[in-house]
């Protein structure tokens, strides 16, 4: 994975748009945030194989990036993005690694499931 190139992303979004996928949106501070320090709280979540259709889709900011998915009624976020596969054409590989290059975020796309 390489880190983020805006446009790059953009038009990888505007090539998915309208069509259905499956989406995977995860989000970690990960079970080692325990283990270094056991008052933290431990929060994680995962959405996999849902089925989604978006009109619009577009990243913002200046890294770490955010998308926004606009689906017919409401919105999907994935915000701390730093890096996307970039040999990906037909999916969205998209994840945010914290400084010390651990998983925090991720939001892929694909036609076929995962």
């Amino acid at each position: 994975m390489l880190p983020i190139q805006p446009q790059a992303v953009q038009e990888l979004l505007d090539k998915l748009k309208n069509r259905e996928l499956y989406l995977h949106l995860e989000l970690t501070n990960g079970a080692y945030t325990f283990e270094q320090d056991r008052s933290k709280l431990v929060a994680s979540n995962m959405i996999r194989n849902v089925k989604v259709s978006y009109s619009n889709g577009s990243i913002s900011g200046t890294g770490p990036y955010r998308v926004g998915l606009k689906m017919p009624e409401g919105w999907i976020y994935a915000e701390g993005l730093t890096h996307y596969e970039e040999s990906e054409t037909e999916r969205a590989v998209l994840a945010g690694n914290d400084r010390d290059g651990k998983l925090v975020v991720s939001l892929m796309l694909s036609p076929e499931p995962f």
